[in-house]
Order: structure tokens, then sequence, then C-alpha cells
């Protein structure tokens, strides 16, 4: 029998696991907390408890598996299976991923930056179509980015490619987590869109849903600004009209460098749906030259939170099949 895959997502919040058929069919997926306390200590130990437990549950074996694929927040050292700077995990000093989970599951493993597996994921089995040339934007809490170009991931010198977060689309603009000023992530992200929010509800004189709530100093979330600007609400339309302005500039900015087939849009923001698609198509056609506007198509994301294991487990494709 084919050996099978084990993607690990690792989130802030949530860590999700899967098997995977060698076709990239999720078998079996669970998930469990992430725990945060003390530095991240408990995260890479909760996650070999987790996966033995559920291989022994359910019958199976280390021997069934041909390895493990993981996508992790922070600056990833593919080469070495180590991690830094992974802020939201409290993960402030180097981590050894890869040689922890090795040692205490037993299969083999590789690291991967969380935005990059989600695009292998859409690549592999979502709205990428197997496309050779794909440009995945996730929009959550930040923007991360992943770039496949002739069919290989790109990372770049250093590790940074793909970071379409911190693409500049207004210049000294908001100051970034990054350093920066300007960066895509501090527009178009759910905590980005709540900024402009703030900003553009103070400077707005007509009657709306959105302002009343600022002006109550009630808790305001992109959610509630998409729903709005479904609803009619001329400020909260407005905002949406913006934010998919800067959306639309820098995949223009994308698609012109690498002419991809598709881009697609996933994350928890991309839920709005056609409201943020269609303007930001609009403006990505605006900035976008001929060849590229009549061969790039902007698509949302199809596999929803199942992306990152998905595409993780991809990963370990690589140690061969080599038991029948």
């Amino acid at each position: 029998m084919a050996k099978s895959l084990i993607g690990i997502d690792l989130g802030g919040t949530t860590t999700k696991i899967a098997f995977v058929s060698q076709d990239g069919e999720i078998m079996q997926k669970w998930s469990i907390p992430t725990d945060v306390s003390e530095n991240g200590k408990h995260i890479v130990p909760n996650i070999i408890t987790s996966l033995k437990k559920t291989m022994t549950d359910s019958g199976y074996t280390k021997d069934q598996f041909m390895g493990i694929g993981m996508g992790t927040p922070g600056a990833v050292d593919i080469e070495n299976g180590t991690v830094i700077g992974a802020f939201n995990l409290n993960w402030k000093t180097t981590q050894r991923v890869r040689d922890q989970i090795q040692e205490g599951v037993g299969l083999q493993l590789v690291l991967e930056n969380d935005a990059n597996v989600a695009a292998l994921g859409e690549f592999w089995k979502g709205a990428g179509e197997k496309d050779s040339d794909v440009i995945f934007v996730t929009l959550g809490t930040g923007v991360g980015g992943g770039v496949i170009a002739g069919g290989q991931l790109l990372h770049g010198v250093n590790g940074g490619a793909g970071e379409i977060g911190h693409i500049t689309v207004q210049p000294n603009g908001y100051l970034c987590t990054c350093g920066k000023r300007g960066c895509l992530e501090q527009y178009s992200s759910a905590t980005g869109i709540v900024h402009v929010a703030k900003d553009m509800a103070a400077e707005f004189t007509g009657k709306s849903r959105l302002k009343e709530l600022f002006d109550n100093n009630e808790e305001v979330t992109s959610k509630m600004v998409v729903y709005l600007a479904d609803n009619g609400d001329i400020l909260a339309s407005r905002i949406v009209d913006r934010v998919s302005f800067y959306l639309g500039l820098a995949l223009a900015n994308c698609a012109n460098i690498l002419n991809p087939a598709n881009i697609i849009i996933g994350g928890g923001v991309s839920a709005a749906g056609n409201t943020l698609l269609q303007p930001t198509t609009r403006y990505f056609q605006e900035n976008t030259f001929p060849a590229v506007r009549d061969s790039t198509r902007i698509k949302l994301a199809q596999l929803g939170n199942d992306a990152g294991a998905i595409g993780a487990s991809s990963l370990a494709l690589r140690f061969g099949n080599t038991g029948a």
C-alpha cells in the first residue's frame, strides 16, 4: 500500500494536523490549541504528543507514512529546520523544530513558511489548477504570500521571496511591524481594514451606521465593515474601495513582474467574496499592462482552512515512496 503523508499547519491560536494521501486527499484531520505560554515551549511537544496519540488511536504505525511537512509563522531556515521571530507564537529565540519532531515522532520532516504551504495547497489541490505559475496571497491578521514560478516555490536568497504583505502601497503611510511604512499588510489585512476605517470615519461627515459605531467607541471588525458595505453604508463602501485599491495595486505590481496564470486570494478577509474581489480586480486591471491583463486571473481560494495542512503534506512527497 502506498504510504501516506502528514501535514501540520501551525497557527497562532490553532494547530491543524492532517493525514493526507499521496494524491492530496485528506484522510483524517484534527486540530489542537496552540499553547504560546512560557515562550511557546509547549508548542512542539504538544504537536508530538497529539500526532503519536492520533496515530495509535487510529491504528496507524509510523511505517505507514512517508514523512511530515509543516508550515509555521516566523523566519524559517529550511536547510537547518529552525524558526526564529515567530512573535505570535512567543518564539523569540531559534527553535529546533525539525530535530525535535523528527526525534519525537521518528519521521523525517520538512519545514516551510506558513503562507508558502497555503500556496502549495492551493497550487496542488485548489484554485491553482496545477498551473505552474501561481501567486497566493493570504489576507488574515496580517498579509502573507507565496509565489510558485515554473512549478517551483520561490524562496529568494534569504527566504524573503513572496512577502507580498510588505509591498509599499502608500509611501510614508502607516508604520508596519516590520519597521517600514506603507506596507500592504497595514491596509488590506483584517487589522489594516479597521485602521483605515477608523481614519476615514474620523473625516466622514455624512450619515453612516459605521461612523456611529466608531463615535460610540464600539468595537469594529473587518467583517462588520464588509457587511455594512454590502448593505449600502456609504462610508463602509468607500473603505472597501480604498482597501481594494491598495490590494489591486500590489497584485498588479506582482503580476507585471511574474505574469502568473492565477493570483489566488485566501485567508479570513477573503470570505468577503465578490465585495472585495470585484473592486480589487478592477484596480488590478487598471494597473497591469495588456499582456498581463489578458492572461492573469484573480480568484478566491478554494481550500479554506485545509490549504495549509494539504500544502504542508505535499512537502513530505520529497522523501520518496520507500514502501509498497
